[in-house]
């Protein structure tokens, strides 16, 4: 793998590293007073977007991390890059399992990685996440985003319909591991009953265990919550 140092800053009072992994932008931030075992909180997508959820647990002794791998929608190949990604930072700052974090779209990368790498998942933290494409993007035919989404899972009109590849299809396959979803009620981006309403179920019919805060007409923005404790506590309960 092709790694690049680019520069030290701060972020929240704590050292982060920025480098380039095999040319994408990636970064981990060092806890002041990390916990035993090093573990992590990963942004699927949008770090440092509604971040009180991350910087709660950073002040708790959490490592974070970020890789981009934007505009892939958690595609197989994305996946991939993200196994890269993680297996390096493992190795080379010592980090442990992590927990992901998969807002909006960020959704989509995280359950399929934790279905591909369960044993590297701790537990899954998603919020108003994209759960099955055809919610979003692929619910409007003349949107950038679902021309480079149908291309890179190698879909098209006819088969849209029908693909099972999604991360509402692969409940049962995560259900090992511990789930909070933070969504809006009244989301119309990401509307709440075509993507965690369809994931829920399954995944505690699989036996999962699942928490599910619905926040009452709240739209897709904002994201998390202005008092991150309810996440933060179900994470350090059920994910260390």
């Amino acid at each position: 793998m092709n790694y690049e140092f680019i520069s030290y800053d701060e972020y929240s009072g704590h050292k982060r590293v920025n480098f380039k992994l095999n040319g994408r932008d990636s970064l981990v931030v060092r806890p002041s007073k990390p916990l035993p075992g090093n573990p992590v909180a990963w942004r699927a997508e949008f770090f440092g977007a509604f971040d009180s959820v991350d910087r709660a647990l950073l002040e708790r002794g959490w490592h974070l991390c970020y890789h981009r791998v934007s505009d892939m929608y958690g595609c197989p190949e994305s996946i991939k890059l993200m196994r890269e990604f993680h297996e390096f930072v493992s190795e080379t700052f010592g980090l442990g399992r992590t927990v992901l974090f998969g807002f909006s779209r960020g959704g989509l990368y995280s359950v399929n990685y934790a279905a591909a790498y369960p044993e590297s998942v701790a537990g899954l933290y998603l919020d108003a996440p994209v759960l099955d494409i055809r919610s979003w993007p692929c619910s409007e035919k003349s949107r950038r985003e679902t021309a480079e989404c149908m291309k890179l899972y190698h879909l098209t009109d006819d088969t849209l319909a029908a693909f099972s590849d999604n991360p509402i299809d692969k409940a049962a396959a995560v259900a090992h591991i511990p789930t909070i979803i933070v969504a809006g009620d009244s989301d119309k981006t990401v509307p709440y009953s075509e993507n965690g309403a369809v994931f829920a179920p399954r995944f505690t019919a699989a036996g999962g265990k699942l928490e599910v805060i619905l926040k009452p007409g709240c739209d897709h923005h904002p994201h998390s919550l202005d008092d991150p404790t309810p996440v933060v506590q179900f994470i350090e309960e059920n994910c260390l």
